[in-house]
């Protein structure tokens, strides 16, 4: 028999490259895989086992300020009051940490969705608080998605466009969808507080926050946690906004040709 021709050997050579190329590819990404899992299974237990000594510590500590026999003087009651509240925010911390690891392990079922039908459930939960607040829902259309995942999602932006929107003498939040090409994009408007394009990189990073504590309460994780649930879904979120002028959060729900740059 013949020997192959060199062309023929080329292909052949080059067929058994990309075959084990593609094997190594795939070996790597399942131990990147395997090894994402172990780092968030460590990081849940970590979180988890953490609420049980802070909650000690913050219970003793308001125990010893209230019932410390003789009185303890203001300057003591001072630096108890700051141990309770400090390991309070801890254990926000620690609670929301667990929220966003449930959201990157729980599974995902898509359903056929009404989005406004969803953030009107979402907005209901949280108007009691913001009573002076108005709400503009339009009708969106429907989707598949997960619903648990999708009402957390509304829920959050929300709960995020009530706050840094509550010192307005008339708040108003509205919540849509709009055609930007090919895709179907979502978006929560506020007339709050809003923040600087410059700070926008950190906007989903764990405990990252643009206003202080003082300002607004909150950890920082509740729109990384939005992220997760549209990157889930295979979509992006981003955001445009400008100082004491508002902010507008837009996401999508699916892979679609946009451009990078914030959309005006």
């Amino acid at each position: 028999m013949a020997a192959p021709a060199p062309a023929c050997r080329n292909r052949l050579a080059s067929r058994a490259r990309r075959a084990d190329l593609n094997q190594r590819v795939e070996q790597r990404t399942a131990e990147l895989r395997a090894a994402n899992r172990e780092l968030e299974a460590f990081s849940y237990s970590v979180a988890h086992e953490l609420k049980a000594p802070l909650r000690a510590i913050g219970g003793f500590a308001e125990m010893l300020r209230d019932e410390a026999l003789p009185p303890l003087d203001d300057t003591a009651r001072h630096h108890i009051d700051r141990i309770v509240t400090n390991a309070n925010r801890m254990t926000e911390m620690i609670e929301d940490l667990l929220r966003l690891s449930r959201v990157t392990r729980s599974s995902l079922t898509r359903t056929t969705l009404d989005l406004a039908l969803l953030a009107r459930t979402a907005t209901a939960e949280l108007l009691a608080a913001y009573p002076h607040a108005r709400m503009q829902i339009a009708d969106m259309p429907a989707v598949e998605a997960d619903q648990g995942l999708m009402l957390q999602a509304y829920s959050n932006l929300i709960a995020n466009a009530l706050k840094f929107s509550c010192k307005r003498e008339h708040p108003v939040i509205e919540i849509g969808a709009e055609r930007k090409g090919n895709a179907t994009v979502y978006f929560v408007r506020d007339n709050g507080a809003g923040f600087s394009m410059h700070n926008a990189g950190k906007l989903f990073g764990v405990f990252q926050r643009l206003h202080s504590s003082r300002e607004f309460e909150g950890t920082g994780v509740g729109l990384v946690i939005v992220q997760r649930i549209v990157q889930r879904h295979g979509g992006r979120i981003w955001a445009n906004a400008a100082p004491d002028a508002g902010a507008t959060f837009r996401f999508t729900l699916e892979p679609a040709a946009l451009p990078c740059e914030p959309l005006a």
